[in-house]
């Protein structure tokens, strides 16, 4: 027993040194420390740590080190998303719509905004819906844009907390339902969105009337 314990101390003494070198990376970045922060993202990403991978992919698509590239950046965000980093697929997603890997991809980005989606990325699952709303790069499926702005909605995004309320009230994609709309409603006018309380309040005024 004494020495199979040896394996799993020195497993985790390497994990706690991974988490301790991504972990200075992250400060030194805040700080402004941009040469030691790709220092220990590179030491990360290279150890196959995928938010090493996908921050220093980061790094690249802003420019922020010497020799930065859109190409290396997609290298090392395809990496974290072969582990299914759902930062690193919207990110993909994202480069491939704004034509950062070829020509602009509608299809193929909706499949990397799915993705991420999937695995519960609030970004990714605001854009999928995106996509299926408008009927870009996705056949228009308003069932399935309304289960992702859902999704979206219930990750903090207002815009997708208004969409899913009026698409309730209108029953758009979904069975027309009042009392969710009102509540979804007031979830996006208590973030801030001063259309959703105006038409919160519309529905409260029409119920009053009625």
């Amino acid at each position: 027993m004494k020495t199979a314990l040896i394996p799993a101390l020195l497993l985790a003494a390497s994990m706690a040194q991974a988490a301790a070198t991504l972990s200075a990376a992250l400060a030194a970045y805040d700080e402004g420390r941009l040469k030691a922060a790709a220092q220990g993202f590179a030491e990360s990403a290279k150890r196959g740590e995928a938010l090493g991978q996908f921050n220093l992919a980061m790094m690249n698509l802003r420019r922020e080190l010497p020799g930065a590239s859109d190409a290396k950046a997609w290298q090392w965000l395809q990496r974290a998303a072969a582990q299914q980093l759902a930062l690193a697929e919207n990110a993909l997603g994202e480069m491939i719509e704004q034509g950062r890997h070829g020509k602009p991809d509608a299809k193929a980005a909706c499949g990397w905004f799915e993705r991420a989606a999937e695995h519960g990325n609030g970004d990714g699952a605001l854009a999928t819906a995106t996509c299926y709303y408008l009927g870009r790069g996705r056949a228009q499926d308003m069932a399935l844009a309304h289960h992702w702005y859902l999704e979206a909605a219930k990750s903090g995004d207002v815009g997708a907390q208004y969409l899913v309320a009026s698409m309730f009230e209108t029953g758009l994609g979904v069975e027309a339902d009042a009392r969710l709309a009102r509540y979804w409603y007031d979830v996006a006018a208590k973030n801030g969105d001063d259309a959703a309380k105006a038409k919160g309040k519309a529905m409260q005024d029409a119920d009053a009337a009625s």
